[in-house]
């Protein structure tokens, strides 16, 4: 997508001359992206029926859609499914209709303001633009749209893209909805209602609250997985992989409760609150506490052991990583509050040398990492109003510890420092 517009300009007015959508008209759906999660999405929505445009401006993605389908495979993929597939706007104009009730923007971070510049126009009065990226995009999607027009939707599924339109979806898992404000939307009733065709969706009034938790554990899995180049389940069975891991969310709570953010349990159980490290965790080896965080996260790999980085996908395919809408912006706004952020510094600079092909990504990376930033987490002090005191563990659901196809490997001891 082409064109340049400042993050400042005021949202574009919904045109009045287009007809508001009759109450039974079902809406029009536009998937802008066809990656792993937009392309999963399209295929599931086609199967149910729904009037579904998808847009992807990659021409191998578009010809073998074009040619073959949406073929979705794993947890409950519907199979191949054909659809309607664009290369751009001016081809979608061209084929006529009314306006999109739901642009559904599943591009990576770094392309979705352009995106939602170039699709306003397309977006029906009363519609509204939907936010599948990792991050905090929707307060960048509202200063163009209009924050009236803009919902959030937290992914909490992971998927793949194995080859041009070839899909894989590598765990089970739904939505959250909501707006940034907080407020009530009737729409999210009817999104939710679509979306349960992908997986169970829930509307949230803390939709902030919700970002930022899940914020922090992309900042960890996304990045570490781009790092160390290799899948969820692997990557959690290294010990200094789950201690940058703790590390790094642990900033990230710092800096949600320094914004005066209330977090979310992630998927109802998983409680950033509770996983992020006390002092005495981050200085002393071997509590409890610390060794219970490491088995949750042995767990966790366990559960999602499919999950592959999205960032590292989007360097094989010499896009630039999303580093900078996660790690990059616990940065910065931790640097606006005073709250220091040297694990998340390191790991930002690490995904940036890897997506410039001056460093592969490899095991060993994560490693000198460690040995790195042991000294940076013993010297950093993070504001007492920010710190986590907790030590009560949360309730952990026991599909946390669920093999996927059953056939997890066995942990190894876990050993926590």
């Amino acid at each position: 997508m082409g064109g340049a517009m400042s993050d400042v300009d005021a949202p574009a007015p919904p045109p009045e001359s287009t007809p508001e959508r009759a109450a039974d008209t079902p809406p029009r759906l536009l998937v802008v992206g066809c990656g792993g999660i937009g392309g999963v999405v399209a295929a599931h929505l086609l199967e149910q029926g729904h009037d579904v445009t998808a847009l992807t401006t990659n021409p191998r993605i578009a010809d073998a859609i074009s040619i073959n389908g949406f073929r979705v495979r794993g947890d409950g993929g519907p199979g191949t499914v054909h659809g309607r597939v664009v290369r751009s706007l001016t081809e979608c104009a061209k084929a006529g209709g009314r306006p999109f009730d739901y642009v559904l923007l599943a591009t990576q971070p770094p392309q979705v303001e352009e995106a939602a510049r170039e699709v306003l126009p397309h977006l029906a009065p009363r519609g509204a633009m939907v936010c599948f990226q990792n991050g905090l995009c929707e307060e960048r999607i509202g200063r163009i749209a209009g924050t009236e027009r803009t919902l959030g939707a937290i992914v909490a599924w992971g998927a793949s893209m194995i080859e041009p339109g070839l899909y894989e979806r590598t765990s089970p898992g739904g939505f959250v909805l909501g707006r940034h404000d907080g407020a009530s939307d009737p729409r999210m009733d009817e999104l939710s209602r679509i979306l349960e065709a992908i997986g169970p969706t829930t509307v949230t009034n803390n939709l902030a609250g919700a970002r930022w938790s899940k914020l922090a554990i992309n900042c960890a899995i996304s990045s570490l997985g781009t790092i160390a180049g290799d899948r969820l389940g692997v990557l959690m069975r290294h010990r200094h992989v789950r201690r940058l891991a703790l590390e790094i969310m642990t900033e990230v709570v710092a800096v949600a409760r320094a914004s005066r953010v209330r977090l979310e349990k992630v998927a109802g159980t998983l409680d950033l609150d509770w996983i992020a490290l006390t002092e005495a965790e981050r200085q002393v080896a071997g509590s409890a506490g610390l060794v219970a965080k490491h088995g949750l996260l042995l767990a966790v790999g366990a559960r999602f052991r499919r999950m592959r980085s999205s960032m590292l996908s989007a360097i094989e395919r010499g896009r630039t990583p999303a580093v900078e809408f996660l790690n990059g912006e616990v940065i910065s706004r931790g640097a606006e509050l005073g709250v220091p952020t040297p694990v998340n510094e390191a790991i930002r600079d690490e995904v940036l040398v890897i997506a410039s092909g001056r460093r592969r990504p490899a095991m060993a990376n994560a490693r000198a990492l460690y040995d790195r930033t042991r000294n940076l987490t013993a010297s950093s002090t993070i504001p007492r109003s920010a710190v986590v005191t907790r030590t009560s563990e949360p309730a952990v659901a026991d599909e946390g510890v669920t093999a996927v196809n059953g056939d997890a490997p066995r942990d190894p001891p876990i050993s926590a420092a």
